[in-house]
């Protein structure tokens, strides 16, 4: 696990066999057992770590861990715009919610700890899809399953590829019914002291309530004070 989490962009076989001093044999088993227990995935030949290990592994300051230190900002935000504030972190094609602070229902589909959306169609996707590398966001575009979920979701490969160079410029993303109709949200990425993408938070509202531009103009800043907050207490 250590081994892993010193290579992000993920390992192969043989490149963890060497650095582990193992058989490839050995690290096979140990690379399997990893991911049969969901602590590790495994694309192609590339293997890296799941976000599973939030549940064992705390980054811990005064015993607190960055998404309990993190909920009670996110409620404020919640609160201010009587809208859901979400954390999320990127796992395969996905992206898996840490921390859920409701709001009005908006969605169809229940949102909980842990529940997964596909990171294409979706505000923290984009923003954590940006932070990959040039060769990862490559295989992403090429082996994603993308689907029309509805008329506005962008389909086409290279236009999803401009919108996340577009939220890697700007610095967040704004998802406008492409999940599901009547649904917008905003969001902004967490980085940590090496300035990598290592999660992203968001607000989800109806389109009803507010317009792209004013999520823009009346969200974002928001967003952008609580984001400083987690990374200075946290990444600093």
């Amino acid at each position: 696990m250590e081994i892993l989490a010193r290579h992000q962009a993920g390992m192969t076989l043989t490149e963890m066999a060497e650095e582990a001093g193992l058989t490839r044999a050995g690290a096979r088993r140990l690379l399997l057992t990893l991911v049969a227990t969901g602590y590790a995935t495994q694309s192609g030949r590339l293997f890296s770590l799941s976000p599973r290990l939030l549940t064992i592994a705390r980054t811990s300051l005064g015993g607190a861990s960055l998404w309990t230190f993190a909920t009670p900002i996110m409620r404020d935000m919640a609160a201010q715009f009587d809208e859901a504030c979400n954390a999320a972190v990127l796992s395969g094609e996905d992206v898996v919610y840490v921390v859920r602070v409701p709001g009005r229902r908006i969605l169809s589909v229940a949102l909980d700890v842990g529940t997964m959306l596909p990171a294409y169609c979706t505000s923290m996707g984009r923003v954590l899809l940006s932070g990959l590398a040039t060769d990862e966001l490559k295989n992403f575009l090429a082996e994603a399953k993308i689907e029309r979920r509805t008329p506005k979701t962008i389909t086409r490969r290279a236009a999803l590829g401009k919108a996340i160079d577009k939220a890697r410029a700007d610095g967040f993303a704004i998802a406008d019914e492409e999940l599901e109709l009547g649904l917008r949200s905003i969001a902004v990425p967490i980085r940590d002291r090496a300035d990598r993408i290592v999660a992203a938070i968001n607000v989800s509202t109806q389109s009803a309530r507010f317009s792209v531009e004013a999520m823009e103009r009346d969200i974002l800043p928001v967003l952008r004070k609580a984001k400083q907050r987690i990374e200075e207490y946290f990444f600093t």
